[in-house]
């Protein structure tokens, strides 16, 4: 009764959120995964589906726009990840040396993260206008009247690279959270290393490769896991910069589309596991890390 009487009342206190969680969460993507090996390429009810195991998963990539989606997110999560993380610790790196007004610039920096994707879009749809010349606008415009129209360049609209444009906006938003991780993490070092490693002769460049960036592992693994997982389920920013084009899309659009306009839910719940899945790939290893860190300390 003593052991009871110890847990029970925190079990009380998280059990609604553990019932909520296994029904809105857990439950609904089992449901997910149950309708993706189904053949239910319809909305009609009376009609549930028949089981095809795992051949909704084989056959999308038989689907050329599949293909063309997964490349989208892939040069979008690697620019938008890549340079989140550059441009984070730079400016961390900027602030742990100590300048003015370092509150100020850590709010300013840190303000775009309290926009919505969708705002973020709004504008910078603006801002990568494809216009050019006397039809230019946004960026393009700016390089105009500075006699730079050698940079304007198609944005998002670029056949090529227009998911890494697709990027910017993201990286713009996220770069500065990422600049307060690791200004947590560089404030986190003991000064008591740092001198150490100078009495020992080490230059500034050598206490930084030898002792402060090795101590900011755990910091760089969370924020990869933080900006991995956005990217690969990034909808709402490429959905209000260019809408649901080919030129843009991503598994995310293309579930959109596959459940709305194609009217196929199996496809859509086919999309959606992927999505799921290749999250899963980032999360979970973090989280067996994580736990085998803690058992450990």
């Amino acid at each position: 009764m003593t052991r009871v009487r110890r847990w029970l009342p925190g079990l009380l206190l998280v059990s609604p959120s553990i019932i909520l969680i296994a029904v809105f969460v857990y439950g609904l993507l089992g449901w997910n995964f149950r309708v993706a090996m189904t053949d239910k390429h319809d909305e009609i009810a009376e009609i549930p589906g028949h089981f095809v195991g795992l051949a909704n998963f084989t056959g999308i990539w038989s689907e050329e726009r599949w293909g063309l989606s997964v490349r989208h997110a892939l040069v979008f999560t690697v620019v938008f990840v890549g340079g989140a993380l550059v441009l984070g610790w730079f400016l961390a790196f900027l602030m742990e040396k100590g300048i003015r007004a370092e509150s100020g610039f850590r709010a300013v920096y840190l303000f775009p993260m309290a926009i919505s994707f969708i705002a973020t879009g709004v504008v910078w749809r603006w801002l990568m206008n494809s216009g050019t010349g006397e039809h230019a606008g946004g960026l393009n415009r700016l390089f105009h009247y500075l006699g730079l129209d050698v940079l304007q360049w198609q944005w998002f609209r670029d056949p090529d690279w227009g998911m890494a444009a697709m990027a910017i906006p993201a990286i713009w938003q996220m770069s500065g959270y990422i600049m307060a991780l690791f200004l947590a993490g560089f404030r986190g070092v003991p000064e008591e290393l740092r001198e150490a490693a100078r009495v020992d002769g080490c230059s500034e460049w050598q206490v930084y490769r030898h002792v402060i960036l090795p101590m900011l592992r755990p910091v760089t693994l969370s924020a990869l896991i933080i900006l991995g997982h956005i990217s690969l389920k990034v909808f709402d920013l490429v959905v209000s910069v260019s809408g649901k084009q080919i030129i843009t899309d991503v598994p995310a659009t293309f579930m959109w589309t596959a459940v709305y306009d194609s009217h196929d839910p199996a496809k859509g719940a086919t999309i959606a596991s992927y999505i799921v899945l290749s999250v899963a790939v980032f999360v979970v290893p973090y989280l067996i890390w994580n736990a085998r860190k803690g058992n450990r300390s």
